[in-house]
């Protein structure tokens, strides 16, 4: 295999930069994916749990739903956005549910068109304050667009690549010496995150990947990111992904698969053990 995993773009352009990723790195980290998913009965177990918290998230909000949900039923949404979560109860207490449930309504309203994705989110963020802790409203759109329009919008959260700070899926991956030390000039932008799921599907493809691509690509960049926490030993980000022995765990609580209501203790999602919880709109996955 190539070190380096060029875009099918020749030239870079503003809008469909050229990714230079690593093909050892990609080829470590789906070599532990597998390794881990082992302990939870296969990475289909896993996939499956990311395609069914996307179903939970389509029933509540596809098709018009958005603006009539009911703050209980997005409440139980964020629990299973890991970097949203612990944030969120401020920008609602702040502006108030209606305007929030009216701009997430706003996002998705045509969502499918995906020509306008950067001046969807950029429009959905500036409803909110712009001051530096609601930077994770970003997160927030991205998590929404994703998981109700999956097939349109690849993940995008800021784990993924947050150009401002210089971090994210895309260095950990990239090829070069002294990446750590490197400004990666790659815009955080809808075609940026499109582009790198094209070419991680290409990975996967020929790695003999071919169901449920769009879930094992987030399941690959997960553990990407979730193998960096584990080298910062806990350091960054200790807040939202606290270390423990499961060496799924950064993973799943990347992804947002150990969301457990702190109203009843329970989740809505099947979680990556295959177990359901009562009220779990997808049970009928079973």
């Amino acid at each position: 295999m190539a070190s380096v995993i060029p875009s099918k773009d020749a030239v870079p352009t503003p809008d469909r930069p050229v990714l230079q990723l690593s093909g050892p790195k990609l080829k470590s980290a789906l070599e532990a994916l597998i390794r881990a998913a082992e302990t939870i009965g296969g990475i289909e177990t896993f996939a499956n749990a990311a395609k069914a918290k996307s179903t939970v998230f389509q029933e509540t909000m596809s098709e018009g739903r958005a603006g009539s949900v009911e703050l209980s039923d997005f409440e139980q949404l964020t629990a299973a956005m890991a970097t949203v979560r612990r944030r969120i109860a401020k920008p609602i207490e702040a502006i108030g549910w209606s305007k929030v449930r009216a701009a997430i309504a706003t996002l998705l309203d045509q969502a499918p068109d995906t020509t306008k994705a950067d001046a969807r989110m950029k429009a959905f963020c500036a409803t909110f304050p712009g001051d530096k802790e609601y930077r994770f409203i970003r997160d927030l759109a991205a998590e929404i667009l994703h998981n109700v329009y999956p097939e349109h919008y690849p993940l995008m959260q800021r784990w993924v690549w947050d150009r401002k700070a210089n971090t994210g899926v895309i260095r950990e991956i990239w090829h070069g010496e002294d990446v750590d030390h490197l400004v990666i000039d790659i815009p955080d932008h809808y075609e940026t995150f499109l582009v790198l799921r094209e070419e991680l599907s290409q990975f996967l493809a020929d790695y003999g990947v071919f169901r449920d691509m769009l879930w094992y690509v987030d399941l690959l960049q997960a553990q990407i990111y979730g193998e960096y926490i584990n080298a910062q030993g806990g350091v960054y980000l200790k807040t939202d992904f606290a270390s423990e022995a499961d060496p799924l765990e950064h993973s799943r609580r990347i992804l947002g698969l150990d969301s457990v209501s702190g109203r009843t203790g329970r989740s809505r999602f099947k979680t990556i053990e295959a177990t359901s919880c009562v009220d779990d709109p997808t049970k009928r996955l079973n």
